[in-house]
């Protein structure tokens, strides 16, 4: 499964510039972590009340992860 290509359409979905939405990837021995970025503008819409859109997010991308065998930690930059 592409996990960028998850964080990048799900974030898409909910922001109001979806051309401002990157996703970077940076692998480490054991794991990998995805860093998000989007517009000054939509960081709340991402990151929702309390965290819990961004928490929904991590989520998401460490089940798909776990399938894979891969550990991966979502950032929003």
């Amino acid at each position: 499964m592409d996990l960028p290509g998850l964080v990048e359409y799900i974030a898409k979905s909910l922001v109001e510039d979806p051309s401002q939405v990157q996703v970077e990837t940076v692998e480490s021995a054991n794991s990998i972590t995805l860093e998000l970025h989007v517009a000054q503008n939509d960081m709340g819409r991402v990151i929702g009340k309390s965290g819990r859109i961004a928490n929904a997010i991590r989520t998401l991308v460490r089940v798909a992860a776990l399938r894979e065998g891969k550990r991966v930690n979502l950032e929003i930059v």
